[in-house]
């Protein structure tokens, strides 16, 4: 032992700053992984999120209006409570005319300090500012979005004599808006709430219960009955509700990122396996002096164990030091993502198990190039002079005979002369460019979205529809907009064969005018009794294109010929679309001759039409008598993706710089090995330098290449999966453009000849003996 620690010691002093170098790149590596998790956490987790912030409720009971709801805070298991508000139920819309929804009008003077709403657009209510005519409003967000409000906007409500201004709109924990299920939120001043004219049945009270454990939910519950009565609760909603909503929304973002999480730990844990194993490799001559001096093979592997165990404790220990209290210091969405993740459930044993999992692949590694170090025999091997310096290979005077520099053949053949280790450090270095690539390959999917909805299923960008207006006005009011194209259609819900489930049957466009579908297989409704259908609906079905279909619409069958595969984002893709003149066909025993009446219009505008300011136009236009809404594109939903694929690519640039650090390192220390020889044909230490920087560049672009292909195909593949699997379909995935893969490509090689000049014209200048007792 006393040997041991007299060996490490001295080892450490003559290779501090390599060890210094392990150590922070061990630590690099951790708070990478841990700062990426917490980015994977805040977005894929946003109801978490604002439940964290604001301190959210775990219990939400509405009562009558007469109910002592307040008495419920003293319960026992009840840690806060916000309220008790007193509330009106009111229908609401905006001026002059549009979407309406139902809405729980809850009365507060402050901002409550428990379950309080986080504000994400304008202000909170102020009783000076909101005292005028037009009194203010803050909207929970689902509802603002449902009916398309902004702050500014009027919103008039039933039971108010005048209009109310939405002052802010705000993220709350709670169950969100469900038209004709679930009402949203909005809250006013108590003497707002005291002009309303709603009937007594219309009020009520509402207070949120904080518990000291989550788990007591349903217990709770059971006592707010027993102390106020069943006949006192008009509703009840929990927190498990409100994070199953959530998490419904965003499970195609949450698997999205976890597979990116997943691939940077493998990333992460190559670069540091290569890393050991080069270390281990360069030090072969002194194991050898150790077997020499009387260290059996058993000390040498515990004794490499022990050292790198300790760099790797080390390193991941100052970088989970780093990362918890300088993280939430850091400017942007990394320390907001930061400081949140250390108040959610998950942030007790996550970290623990990324940093136990650094260590033990650590370990893993090292057992068995410590194992390998073992086997060394006590008398160095000397290098055979050939296996570098000998006669080179056809291959390589003939490119000599062609001219081509020195330093590049001379490069080419130091990169390659050892297939196995030049394939391995080529696969380390490609899996961080491979998922840098496909992270790039769902950016621009998610940009295919935005900027061409037509090619993924969302050809209109508007819907417009009237309860007042009849067909004929409706068509021609939108005739006279020369930017949009108008299509009727019709939506019914049918029943498949079996009656076990039910599917969205659809009738867009006229044979004399279909509707621009997007058909990636087969081909577009042609005929009477055609149809498009979903990957949902084919799944559901088992049925194929080229199929004949039977479902049931209000006891009517309807048959139709599936005659292609549409991208269909809507309903997970169990939709099948046929023309407006077959479905109402089948509404009735003999044909109408007269065009049918659509239930609504799918409004298609010219590319670079503003959707929002054609609805504003027909709004005003029709008198408010329009209602006219914008078709939900899913990329709202994955626009995280964009930022925290720049986070996920900055987190694998790290990783590949490690690589790229063990790669200049074993390239250095193997050329250095024949500076003689180089020196001896007649190259200068400016051709030595070139040796070693083009051969570290060689095995750079080799990754690049097999990175950026691999990772082309491997995009797509996974994008159409997770495609086929949410029942949108394949043909959604969208491949980075050739520029930006150049550009990937040219950044690693420039950054990899960059990193390996400095040290390679250091190693060319260095004075060296014969170096025919250097061992591999």
């Amino acid at each position: 032992m006393r040997a041991a620690a007299r060996w490490t010691r001295a080892h450490l002093r003559a290779h501090r700053p390599a060890a210094v170098l392990i150590v922070l790149a061990t630590a690099g590596i951790t708070i990478s992984l841990l700062l990426a998790t917490a980015l994977f956490a805040y977005a894929t987790d946003p109801w978490q999120r604002v439940f964290t912030q604001s301190s959210g409720a775990h219990v939400w009971i509405h009562t009558k209006a007469g109910a002592p709801a307040g008495s419920l805070a003293a319960l026992d298991e009840v840690r806060a409570a916000s309220g008790p508000f007193p509330t009106v139920r009111a229908t609401a819309g905006l001026q002059p005319g549009g979407a309406r929804a139902t809405l729980e009008l809850r009365g507060t003077s402050r901002l409550p300090a428990t379950a309080a709403p986080q504000v994400v657009a304008g202000r909170w209510l102020d009783g000076r500012a909101d005292a005028g005519a037009t009194r203010g409003i803050v909207l929970d967000t689902s509802v603002a979005h449902a009916i398309w409000a902004k702050p500014g906007d009027s919103l008039a409500l039933s039971g108010f004599t005048a209009p109310l201004r939405v002052v802010g709109i705000a993220d709350s924990a709670e169950v969100p808006f469900r038209a004709g299920e679930t009402p949203g939120v909005g809250w006013v001043l108590p003497r707002t709430l005291a002009a309303s004219g709603a009937g007594q049945d219309q009020h009520g009270r509402t207070i949120g219960l904080r518990l000291g454990n989550p788990a007591d939910t349903d217990y709770v519950v059971q006592r707010a009955v027993t102390r106020l009565g069943a006949d006192q609760i008009t509703d009840v909603s929990t927190w498990r509700q409100a994070r199953a909503d959530a998490a419904g929304d965003n499970s195609l973002l949450a698997r999205l990122l976890g597979l990116f999480g997943l691939g940077a730990l493998f990333a992460a844990a190559l670069a540091v396996g290569g890393a050991i194993s080069s270390r281990i490799r360069g030090h072969l001559r002194d194991i050898s002096v150790l077997k020499a001096i009387g260290f059996t093979p058993g000390q040498v592997v515990r004794m490499f164990l022990a050292l790198h165990l300790g760099f790797a404790l080390l390193g991941v220990t100052l970088g989970a030091l780093v990362t918890q209290f300088l993280g939430p210091l850091a400017p942007g969405r990394i320390g907001e993502a930061t400081a949140v993740w250390r108040q959610l459930p998950e942030h007790t044993w996550l970290p623990l198990a990324i940093c136990g999992g650094v260590v033990a692949f650590i370990g893993s590694a090292t057992c068995l190039t410590a194992w390998r170090a073992g086997r060394v025999p006590p008398v160095p091997v000397a290098r055979a002079a050939a296996a570098t310096a000998g006669r080179p290979s056809a291959l390589t005077r003939r490119a000599l005979g062609l001219k081509i520099p020195p330093a590049l053949v001379l490069g080419w053949r130091g990169a390659f002369h050892r297939p196995l280790r030049s394939s391995a450090a080529v696969a380390r270095l490609a899996v961080p460019l491979l998922l840098i690539t496909i992270a790039l390959g769902a950016w621009t999917t998610v940009d295919r979205f935005t900027a061409r909805p037509e090619s993924v299923g969302l050809a209109a960008a508007l819907t417009a529809r009237s309860d007042t207006l009849d067909d004929p006005a409706v068509r021609q009011l939108l005739a006279g907009k020369s930017q949009l194209t108008a299509y009727p259609g019709a939506e019914v819900q049918a029943l498949v064969p079996g009656q076990t489930g039910t599917i969205t049957l659809r009738g867009l466009g006229t044979l004399a005018r279909p509707y621009p579908f997007a058909v990636a297989e087969g081909r577009a409704v042609r005929g009477p009794d055609e149809a498009v259908a979903g990957q949902g609906l084919l799944e559901l079905l088992d049925a194929h294109v080229g199929d004949w279909v039977r479902m049931t619409v209000a006891g009517r069958p309807h048959v139709l010929h599936i005659v292609g595969r549409s991208i269909e984002t809507a309903d997970a893709g169990r939709v099948i679309s046929t023309t407006l003149d077959t479905l109402r066909d089948g509404d009735t025993a003999t044909p109408t001759p007269q065009p049918p009446r659509p239930d609504f219009y799918n409004l298609v505008l010219r590319h670079g039409t503003d959707p929002a300011a054609v609805r504003d136009a027909l709004t005003e236009a029709s008198g408010g008598r329009l209602e006219v809404r914008q078709v939900p594109n899913p990329a709202e939903q994955l626009a995280t993706v964009r930022a925290v694929a720049a986070g996920l690519i900055a987190v694998l640039t790290l990783i590949g710089l490690a690589e790229l650090a063990t790669t200049v390192g074993t390239a250095v220390r193997d050329r250095g090995r024949d500076l003689l020889a180089l020196r001896a044909v007649g190259l200068t230490p400016r051709q030595i330098t070139a040796v070693i920087v083009s051969a570290t560049a060689f095995v750079t672009l080799a990754a690049a290449l097999a990175g950026t292909v691999l990772g082309v195909l491997a995009s797509r593949w996974l994008i159409d999966l997770q495609g086929d699997a949410s029942g949108w379909g394949t043909g959604i995935a969208q491949r980075p453009a050739l520029g930006v893969l150049a550009l990937v490509i040219a950044l690693a090689v420039t950054v990899s000849a960059a990193a390996s000049a400095l040290p390679a014209a250091r190693a060319a200048r260095r004075r060296l003996a014969d170096s025919a007792s250097a061992v591999r």
